[in-house]
């Protein structure tokens, strides 16, 4: 019977004595087909000199850096990203005992500090290095390979955003304020300001200093009921406009390129996701996960700031080159002239699917006169011909770039008589502060581009290509299926683009064991492709 003289912090002196049944060697428990044993085995043959080489300036090293690394990539396979949770699992798990050992389980802080610090420079080589194990096995073809992107949710505040439009306007009402009323205070007072295009920071501050330089030994007022002079009210002025630039141009350096940013994590670009909390289709700060799978293994990572895929696709590939891959497949996406231009310049055959492949099939396109794919083109006089029998001669070019400085010529083809034709209504559409009376046909090709498409178009719809593309269908997105429903990752644990690469990776560790697990089990070892069915 337990009293209050029984109740002490040490449970083992409130019992009676157990024998010990327990064998000397824990991994006598664990069945032999148990996914541990072949992580163990996995990461047992990974070279860890860089790791070890974020520990070199701390001294001696408490814990072992691979066996908190087996922890934490264990845990990513069983859906456990809690590094409290994974200090729990090493003290009662008996597969987390088996990989940790015999040493005390690691502090929690221990193990958050190792995946967010000590991880930054050696994640890369370690997934790497499991990707070229993976090649060696005889895993991956090393020829096709799928890629798509994901938003996933960033762990920052949903309603901590910034957008930049709004900063911009807020900036330029207090640029137009500060002109009108600092030259004049400074007047008052016997100074003078000068007013640039934009008055900057160090503008203020120069401001704040000759102020200052007046107040000598005069005391400020403070509180209510007291009458402030002109000079506390102009230095109070000036640091509050200084204090409201300051921001802006934090906020400014935040933007980049960017049209939003996250106050709780900077890195993070407001986007709109397909799975919203409120069901509304709300925007949330995230980041975009690209990822580039063969045989189902994932080969390649990459963390995004960019909405849309177009401009991931580059990246990723100057990785996958190097890997020796040469046939990208990926969805409509990824389109675009920069894109079809850098395959070709770099070897690679792709295979993306054109935007309007499957709008093209429908009879509402088809019948649409007003679409150039529904014109006849004369090549010999370089004119398309409209359903009115009009021709549409190339009136200039014009000249643009890219995000990332690719220069596009679009060549822009004019109709000289539209006036009267009845078909106007149909033929042009779009808003325009123009009447439709006074509008004439226009048609904006880049050849370019036109050509890549109808090559493309033609490439994916061979034997090759429909084998190709049913397969992203299945691996990439069956990749993505894992990792959010069966791993239950739906949201990162770590802020800064960095530490969200690096739990990426992690991640994509973690899948790639579990897969080679699954597929040597089942029996599907050196499968790379899904073979189509027969109906």
């Amino acid at each position: 019977m337990m009293n209050a003289h029984t109740l002490r912090p040490d449970y083992t002196s409130n019992g009676s004595v157990y024998q010990l049944v327990l064998p000397m060697d824990i991994g006598e428990l664990i069945p032999a087909d148990d996914s541990v044993r072949l992580l163990g085995s996995v990461l047992e043959r990974m070279n860890y000199s860089k790791l070890r080489a974020a520990y070199s300036r701390l001294g001696r090293i408490e814990t072992s850096p691979e066996n908190l690394f087996k922890i934490v990539v264990y845990g990513y396979m069983n859906g456990t990203y809690s590094t409290r949770k994974l200090k729990q699992a090493c003290q009662r798990d008996i597969n987390f005992m088996y990989l940790w050992g015999r040493a005390p389980a690691p502090n929690h802080a221990t193990i958050a500090r190792f995946r967010s610090e000590r991880l930054t420079d050696a994640m890369e080589d370690l997934f790497l290095q499991l990707v070229q194990l993976l090649s060696e096995l005889g895993e991956l073809s090393l020829c096709s390979v799928f890629i798509d992107g994901t938003k996933l949710e960033a762990d920052a505040n949903r309603y901590s955003f910034v957008w930049k439009k709004s900063t911009q306007n807020h900036e330029t009402k207090m640029q137009a304020k500060m002109k009108r009323e600092l030259p004049k205070l400074a007047a008052e007072l016997g100074l003078r300001f000068d007013v640039r295009e934009k008055i900057r920071t160090k503008d203020l501050k120069k401001l704040r200093k000759h102020l200052y330089a007046l107040k000598g030994e005069q005391t400020f007022v403070h509180g209510k009921g007291k009458r402030k002079s002109p000079l506390q009210r102009a230095i109070e002025t000036v640091e509050g406009y200084l204090a409201r630039q300051k921001n802006y141009d934090d906020y400014n350096h935040s933007f980049g390129e960017r049209n939003s940013f996250s106050k709780t994590d900077r890195d993070a670009t407001f986007m709109r996701m397909k799975e919203d909390h409120m069901k509304n289709g709300q925007l949330k700060p995230a980041y975009n996960a690209v990822l580039a799978v063969d045989a189902e293994y994932i080969v390649s990572a990459l963390i995004s700031q960019e909405r849309s895929d177009v401009n991931t696709f580059i990246p990723m590939m100057k990785t996958l080159k190097s890997l020796g891959y040469t046939k990208p497949v990926a969805d409509a996406g990824f389109e675009s002239e920069e894109n079809y231009t850098w395959c070709e310049d770099n070897g690679q055959m792709a295979f993306i699917k054109p935007a309007n492949h499957d709008r093209a099939k429908t009879r509402k396109y088809k019948s649409d006169i007003g679409k150039r794919e529904n014109m006849p083109y004369d090549a010999d006089s370089d004119a398309y011909i409209c359903h009115a029998g009009h021709r549409l001669q190339a009136a200039y070019e014009k000249k643009t770039k890219s995000k990332n400085d690719y220069p596009i010529v679009t060549t822009v083809y004019s109709c000289t008589q539209c006036e009267g034709c009845p078909h106007k209504a149909k033929c042009i559409k779009g808003s325009s502060p123009k009447p439709l009376e006074e509008r004439s046909k226009n048609l904006y090709v880049s050849k370019t581009f036109q050509r890549q498409r109808q090559a493309m178009e033609t490439r994916i719809q061979s034997d090759e290509g429909i084998v190709l593309r049913v397969n992203r269908s299945i691996q990439v997105e069956g990749a993505f299926g894992v990792l959010k429903q069966d791993m239950n990752f739906r949201r990162f644990l770590l802020r800064g683009q960095v530490k969200v690469q690096i739990e990426l990776w992690l991640l994509a560790t973690a899948f790639n064991i579990n897969k080679l697990h699954n597929k040597i089990q089942s029996g599907r070892c050196g499968s790379h492709l899904h073979r189509l069915k027969a109906a």
